[in-house]
């Protein structure tokens, strides 16, 4: 105890008093220091640091600490040379805090900015400069100051990107009356090249910091181009939008703008109005519970958007219970049907005895006019994402030309590589299965197609035409084709492969049979005292396709009272016609011509009437070679109805020895 008393008896008393009297005097230096004698200094200091103007213009105060605040009344902070904008920051009143131990190592690290009036130009080019880093040189990102939370109150936000197609205005303002979501917003400009606006409401503090974990609501309404969105719900890390949760509502005239607007590929649509759940996790996007209409039909499901990867993949399971055809016409290329005209022009065929050589159109204003959809291939869009998505309809209607009643495709989109496999489609009471493929790094684009076609009822497959309304049979098929091109024309005027039809045992109009075969007498008959149906044995089409051309392997239509056989070329290339069938009734009538029919024209108007160059018996050889492969593969698969057995099978083998075994083979009567 003495010697503790004479410790502060002695000199170093005097020297620790010496150091807590200078601590005290550095504190009051500290805490009433003159920080505003600095704010030349420091604006000059600045400046040269950044190359660019600097300046606290009124008055510089300093609080001290590991994180030390900042307060600025009035500050400018200028933009580099090349930006739009003269200002960076331009603000009335800043306050920031700042940590000092990273400003060591060159980090700039800001937990928190409160700025009063501020204006804020924020520009980034293609070639990676941006306002935004504080440094000589605007392309090093390591140069972007990281910040933590951000106040504003009153301003306006210049944002320009030209990369993005973005030139966009915002003024914003706190609203000390809407406590939930305080800070309002306005935007209008442009983004991707379309104008947008948008306005709303969100929390007073924005979050930018990525470690933040705390929750940020959000409403906003927004319009760019034709695109409309309205969404409502909350967000973390507004910087990376790390967790999203919101509902939205979109609509627009197309769903293949989102793929400029938000780089999602997605096909050609009619107006949509869609509505349903947000969310992100991580790098993937979910839309879950979608509802809505596109054109006049009905969608639902779920879909995701994950961009973890650097190609990004959209998966999903949509649906239909109602699928207007109209509405599909974009999806594959072709113009929007137009129903009245359609209808009149699938009623009122034109027949004529056209003296036009084969494979002309008869009539001059449909020259020129394609059927097969010509719109190209986006090949970019094919590259710019993967997909994995399936589609189902479970009804489909309005539909004139292929009597569709219900389809699913699984979608598989890898590496520009695009399959529909499977495809599944309710046709005319029966089923198209197979798969199409497309191959878009290919210069053009390479496709093969596989469809099987089971169980098609003719009285189904033309519902407009009433000479087939009564017919009875159903048709089995297989398409087999492979081609380079662009476009849907492109391919198949280029496909080379196969393609066969087969129809079993059924019934068909004999009005039809004799007006095929041009018996006159039988034909007055049938007005006189009505139509009645003659039993068909066997029908079958098989093609061989090379460069776009269908050159016919055979064409035979065996019925209780005629045997027709045809011959001829289609031009999937050109959309032209030029085909024989020469009819052989079993009958005897004082009025039929028997001369051959020739179908000739192109897909947009076929022409029909008789041809005075008959088929020579060689044509007829030929076409009965050719007929074992592929029907004879098809004939297993045909299903005629009840207590009924195709009869095919024999019908073309009889056919391959030729046509005067053919006729003897079908003269027997047939039971009723």
């Amino acid at each position: 105890m003495n010697n503790f008393v004479s410790f502060f008896s002695t000199p170093a008393r005097r020297w620790l008093a010496v150091l807590l009297a200078l601590l005290f005097v550095l504190a009051l230096v500290v805490l009433f220091f003159p920080w505003d004698l600095l704010r030349g200094p420091v604006n000059r200091y600045v400046s040269e640091q950044l190359g660019r103007h600097f300046e606290i213009t009124r008055q510089l105060d300093v609080t001290l600490g590991r994180t030390t605040t900042v307060q600025l009344d009035g500050v400018e902070l200028a933009n580099p040379d090349w930006a739009k904008e003269p200002y960076l920051l331009k603000a009335k009143a800043a306050r920031f805090d700042i940590k000092l131990w990273p400003l060591l190592f060159g980090k700039v690290e800001l937990p928190e900015i409160a700025l009063t009036e501020p204006q804020i130009g924020l520009q980034i080019e293609p070639d990676g400069r941006r306002t935004w880093a504080l440094s000589r040189n605007t392309s090093d990102a390591s140069a972007v100051p990281i910040i933590g939370t951000l106040l504003v109150d009153k301003g306006d936000l210049s944002y320009r990107a030209s990369g993005q197609g973005a030139n966009i205005q915002v003024a914003f303002a706190l609203a000390a009356e809407t406590r939930a979501l305080p800070l309002t917003y306005k935007a209008r400009g442009s983004w991707k090249g379309e104008p947008l606006t948008a306005e709303g409401r969100t929390g007073g503090v924005l979050q930018l910091s990525k470690n933040t974990k705390q929750i940020f609501p959000f409403e906003v309404s927004a319009a760019a181009g034709k695109t409309r969105l309205k969404s409502k719900g909350t967000v973390t890390n507004l910087t990376e939008l790390a967790a999203v949760d919101a509902t939205f509502e979109l609509q627009g005239q197309n769903l293949e703008s989102l793929y400029r607007l938000a780089g999602v590929v997605l096909p050609s649509t009619p107006p949509y109005k869609l509505r349903g759940k947000l969310t992100r996790k991580g790098r993937v996007w979910s839309a879950e519970q979608i509802q809505g209409v596109l054109g006049s039909s009905d969608l639902s499901g779920a879909l995701s958007f994950d961009t973890t990867e650097k190609t990004p993949l959209l998966s999903g399971k949509v649906q239909s219970k109602l699928l207007d055809f109209a509405d599909l016409a974009p999806v594959i290329g072709l113009a929007p049907p137009t129903p009245r005209a359609a209808k009149s022009a699938v009623n009122a065929p034109k027949v004529v005895a056209s003296k036009a050589p084969a494979g002309v159109a008869p009539v001059a204003s449909q020259v020129g006019k394609k059927v097969l959809p010509t719109a190209t291939l986006d090949l970019d869009k094919l590259s710019a994402m993967n997909a994995d998505v399936q589609y189902s309809a479970a009804d489909i209607r309005h539909i004139e030309t292929l009597p569709l009643d219900k389809g699913a495709v699984h979608v598989k989109l890898t590496a520009g590589v695009l399959e529909l496999t499977p495809i599944s489609l309710g046709v005319a009471g029966g089923t198209m299965a197979g798969s199409i493929r497309i191959d878009s790094t290919a210069t053009p684009a390479a496709f093969a197609t596989q469809l099987d076609i089971r169980g098609m009822q003719f009285n189904k497959l033309f519902p407009t035409v009433n000479l087939t309304k009564n017919s009875l049979g159903k048709f089995s098929g297989q398409l087999d084709l492979k081609g380079r091109g662009n476009s849907a024309a492109q391919m198949l005027g280029s496909a080379t492969g196969n393609v066969a039809m087969l129809m079993g045992r059924g019934e068909i109009s004999n009005i039809l049979m004799e007006f095929l075969g041009l018996d006159g007498g039988e034909i007055i008959k049938f007005f006189l005292k009505g139509d009645r149906n003659v039993v068909l044995q066997c029908a079958a089409a098989a093609f061989d396709v090379k460069d776009g051309l269908m050159t016919s392997r055979t064409i035979l239509l065996d019925t209780s009272d005629t045997v027709i056989n045809g011959a001829g070329k289609v031009s999937l290339a050109n959309e032209t016609m030029d085909i024989v069938l020469k009819p052989q009734p079993k009958d005897m009538s004082i009025l039929s011509l028997r001369s051959p029919l020739h179908i000739g024209g192109t897909f947009a108007s076929p022409s029909a009437g008789p041809d005075k160059l008959v088929l020579g018996e060689r044509a007829v050889l030929a076409l009965a070679l050719g007929v074992i492969n592929p029907l004879l593969a098809l004939a297993a698969t045909i299903e005629t109805g009840p207590g009924e057995d195709a009869n095919c099978a024999q019908t073309l083998q009889v056919a391959a020895r030729g046509k005067t075994a053919l006729l003897k083979t079908t003269k027997a009567p047939v039971k009723r």
